[in-house]
């Protein structure tokens, strides 16, 4: 794959290592040419120049990127990059970065950007996904703020503990796509059933998240949790996660 990113700095160079180690093929843009040296990445090729000057993206080729990145420390940049990646050089998926948390409503499909990552939104959530037990944790915003990415840990005393995925009513436009118990990884299946301390992970419309805290934990949303009779349950322990 093809991955430019533009900005060298500590998180423009933390994602070319990684990308670089998983046999990707990298091409840095960065206007200060001393960046390069001490980078310490090795495989990456570079290109110093404004990454908003349309010269600039012409000479590292973008319309053959599969990937643009835009890293910078600068939303300004990041914006105006993003939107020329798409409307001059028809990339696939573009990737920017939020510097401050005011701006994160500027990036979505208007200004080209596919997926915004805004590090203190995700850090905190991350820091909420660890203390927060019995309520929607949001990890990840996708597809330019439409959808995302969300947490739910099960509490031990929850009404939905003992009932099977395919027997929970899930709102429209909320999927179940993972559940992690003792550490391990479950693709969920619909006979699979719910227990406490479970992690569940769901990719939802924005929109869609109010129904899903409401059903997930009733009391935080003002309610109570409807009574309904739960399926029987032969053989718990014998599960395989």
């Amino acid at each position: 794959m093809k991955v430019v990113i533009v900005g060298a700095g500590s998180v423009g160079s933390s994602i070319a290592r990684e990308l670089l180690a998983h046999k990707h093929e990298i091409l840095l843009i960065d206007l200060k040419p001393e960046v390069i040296g001490r980078s310490g990445l090795r495989g990456a090729r570079w290109l110093v120049g404004d990454a908003c000057e349309l010269s600039t993206l012409q000479e590292a080729k973008l319309e053959e990127a599969d990937v643009v990145v835009s890293a910078s420390g600068d939303d300004k940049v990041n914006l105006v990059v993003s939107l020329l990646a798409k409307t001059e050089f028809g990339v696939g998926r573009t990737v920017g970065r939020v510097n401050n948390p005011k701006n994160d409503w500027m990036f979505n499909d208007s200004w080209g950007v596919d997926v915004a990552v805004n590090t203190p939104q995700l850090m905190t959530a991350l820091v909420e996904e660890a203390v927060e037990i019995g309520d929607l944790v949001r990890l990840l915003t996708l597809q330019t703020g439409v959808s995302s990415l969300v947490e739910f840990t099960v509490p031990h005393d929850s009404h939905i503990i003992g009932s099977t995925v395919g027997g929970i009513d899930w709102p429209d436009d909320s999927t179940l796509v993972a559940i992690l118990r003792d550490h391990a990884p479950i693709t969920p299946s619909r006979d699979d059933v719910i227990d406490g301390g479970d992690e569940l992970f769901f990719v939802t419309t924005i929109a869609a998240e109010d129904g899903l805290r409401s059903l997930l934990s009733p009391s935080a949303a003002g309610g109570e949790p409807a009574e309904e009779e739960l399926p029987e349950q032969a053989d718990d322990d014998g599960f395989d996660g």
